[in-house]
């Protein structure tokens, strides 16, 4: 006799999809706070050193934490650990309220709480993601993490246009308190669910109990010791520092030469791409040979990094932002599959920490670079009298911009590079043959 269907409810799905609701109202919720805090902050003191600061305070405790939260995920409870993490993040988005509903907020309240909320949201990723294999069958991820993608990118798309509109209306007190009822409401959607622990492996099972610092290396060596997924690591790193880079430089591309209500169309135009990304991925589950797709999509993503700095057209940066955008949503999900399915469960703890350790030091590595390169190289060599004027100004313009626009091109030039090498490079093209699913589908 077969084995009887399991329910909807039995398989994990509605769990999922629960967790999954939670966390997209809290993405939106911090999405709005971040958005509007970054108003505030330029608005109150005109510093963009203090505006990049508040930035840099939310992304520098996951990589400092990174490494000692995912031996505890391992040990813990997934779901308490991201029940914690919510609680964390309510706290201190309610002193926040309290300070600004008082008026007594200063920068260093900000730099402080933000920095709080990045420790206490350090552990979602690795912890969300590790139960996604726990939830959802193997043939699924694809789509699940689709609508993971689809969570994000639609709260990209609404924080800009949304957060205007209410700090017209609510101000940012309002906002926060928005924000506070987020991350209670992502807690509740946890306490509804149950998600079942991971069965020890092998080489679990076999070890000896280690310290929490040796733990905390045991991430790093494991994907140390598989060439493909340090591959991967090394490429997405290389990703993320490149997107944060694009983020940066799209805004003084466009306002070098055009108005700021055709930033907004852009920009607005870009996260649809994003949102419209997500959502084929939710609904086709993504390509059946994911690392050739992910190479491919990056190589397109930097042909259009290419198209977007040629000229100095709204339209042409636009369509070039669509694409690029509309590409991530499959790159990362389709990475994220190949980690869910490749690492074993009761470990995943500890090498998605790794991978939330490396991918966000991208991040301030990026905003180091990023405004030196471009104020200090790129824009001089494009200026009316640089270097380059004479020659690759006959392609590209000269004048205020045009060496924002070379930028673009030198990375998406790269991106083109790097999408080649990759195909030629084994370890990493072939990754999904090389290493055994490590994931079996949820009992």
């Amino acid at each position: 006799m077969s084995e009887p269907r399991r329910s909807w409810r039995e398989s994990g799905l509605a769990s999922f999809l629960l967790i999954w609701l939670g966390r997209t109202v809290s993405l939106l919720g911090s999405a709005f706070t971040s958005f509007s805090i970054g108003i505030w902050v330029y608005q109150d003191t005109g510093s963009v050193t203090r505006f990049t600061a508040t930035a840099l305070c939310a992304v520098i405790p996951p990589i400092v934490l990174s490494p000692f939260l995912g031996p505890i995920l391992d040990r813990w409870d997934r779901r308490w650990a991201m029940i914690a993490g919510d609680a964390g993040s309510a706290l201190a988005t309610l002193v926040l309220c309290g300070l600004f509903w008082t008026d007594q907020v200063r920068f260093w309240h900000l730099c402080v709480l933000l920095a709080a909320i990045g420790a206490f949201c350090s552990v979602q990723f690795p912890a969300f993601s590790a139960s996604i294999t726990l939830l959802v069958p193997k043939e699924q991820l694809g789509r699940a993490n689709g609508l993971v993608q689809f969570g994000s990118s639609l709260a990209t798309l609404v924080a800009p246009l949304a957060s205007g509109a209410l700090v017209q209306t609510i101000h940012i007190k309002g906002i926060v308190v928005i924000d506070f009822f987020s991350c209670c409401a992502a807690a509740a959607t946890l306490l509804a669910v149950r998600i079942p622990k991971p069965p020890p492996g092998l080489a679990e099972r076999a070890a000896p109990r280690r310290s929490l610092l040796a733990d905390s290396a045991f991430g790093w060596s494991f994907i140390r010791s598989r060439p493909g997924l340090l591959s991967m690591l090394v490429l997405f790193f290389g990703f993320n520092l490149t997107n944060t880079m694009v983020e940066s430089l799209i805004t003084p591309l466009l306002l070098s030469f055009a108005s700021p209500a055709v930033l907004g169309t852009v920009v607005s135009g870009a996260g649809i791409g994003m949102v419209l990304g997500g959502l084929l991925v939710m609904v086709w589950g993504g390509p059946r040979r994911r690392m050739p797709a992910i190479l491919g999509f990056l190589a397109l993503q930097g042909g259009m990094l290419a198209v977007g700095g040629m000229r100095p057209n709204a339209f042409l940066i636009g369509l070039a932002a669509f694409v690029y955008l509309f590409c991530t949503p499959i790159i990362s999900s389709s990475s994220h599959v190949i980690w869910q399915s490749k690492v074993p469960p009761d470990i995943q703890g500890r090498v998605f920490a790794i991978r939330q350790m490396i991918a966000t030091s991208a991040l301030p590595l990026s905003y180091l670079l990023v405004g030196p390169l471009a104020d200090y190289v790129f824009e001089p060599l494009m200026a009316a009298h640089g270097p380059l004027a004479a020659s690759l100004g006959h392609f590209l313009g000269v004048g205020r911009g045009r060496g924002i626009g070379l930028f673009l091109v030198v990375l998406g030039g790269v991106m083109l590079l790097v999408s080649l090498v990759g195909f030629q490079h084994s370890a990493l093209r072939d990754v999904e043959r090389d290493l055994p699913d490590a994931v079996p589908n949820p009992t």
